[in-house]
């Protein structure tokens, strides 16, 4: 009986070390797609803390969005140390007198561990996601469509006892498709990779607003308004126009 126990295991470990085998034969065989934001590939660098480059390609977002300033940001130590060396980055902070919003776009490489729940994000700031809802965003530009989103709200004590509020709006963009869904991205992912040989190369796009509490609706119709004008600036792909069918992304 025991010989019979060792000779399971020896097999099973045997499968799992042909199966990782293949997987990593079958990632190297497969075409990666194309994004669905801009990237410069060769003149844009991203910098550390201490002001060296830590890569020259990087997700473009635009410097200008109309009535507000901006600055470059960059990755954090722990999303250079967390995160697959592939993995492309784009940071921006956008402000005026009525509001302050930081723009985040992670883009995978062949490495499809880039992108995370986006939940996480926030739980690791010490922020408590207090309400999750799905949107529909009105895109007017290439054309009118609609942006299938996440909005969360959620919430951070301060050192005076006061609590700061958030909105934090979320979706995902391969080169063909637009969708909310982690399920539905990495579904699509798969089918592409199995039955086309092309790893859909997925970003995740995120949009943060900060806020007093009882500013919640104030905060979020100005975030909506900045998300259209900015958003068609560096993402690539859009849905079906509206009143056509299909919806030109992965899932709703």
């Amino acid at each position: 009986m025991k010989g019979g126990k060792w000779v399971i295991i020896g097999l099973a470990l045997g499968m799992m070390g042909a199966t990782a085998g293949w997987l990593g034969e079958l990632r190297e065989r497969v075409k990666l797609g194309p994004p669905g934001v801009k990237v410069n590939a060769a003149a844009l660098a991203l910098y550390g803390a201490d002001g060296r480059p830590l890569k020259t390609r990087g997700v473009v977002l635009p410097a200008e969005v109309p009535g507000y300033k901006s600055v470059e940001g960059g990755p954090t130590a722990g999303e250079l140390s967390g995160l697959p060396e592939d993995t492309t980055f784009g940071r921006r902070f956008y402000t005026n007198n009525r509001i302050g919003v930081e723009v985040s776009v992670v883009l995978m490489g062949r490495d499809h561990t880039s992108i995370h729940q986006p939940q996480y994000c926030l739980y690791a700031q010490d922020w408590a996601i207090t309400n999750t809802a799905r949107i529909v965003l009105r895109m007017e530009r290439p054309h009118a469509y609609e942006l299938p989103a996440i909005r969360l709200d959620a919430t951070h004590p301060l050192a005076d006892g006061r609590m700061l509020h958030c909105i934090y709006v979320y979706w995902f963009v391969s080169g063909e498709h637009i969708t909310s869904e982690e399920g539905a991205r990495l579904w699509s992912m798969w089918k592409s990779v199995l039955g086309k040989g092309v790893t859909e190369r997925w970003a995740y796009i995120s949009f943060f607003a900060a806020c007093h509490p009882g500013d919640e609706t104030d905060t979020f119709e100005r975030l909506e308004q900045f998300i259209k004008a900015s958003a068609p600036e560096f993402q690539t792909v859009a849905g079906a126009p509206i009143g056509m069918a299909g919806s030109g992304r992965a899932g709703k």
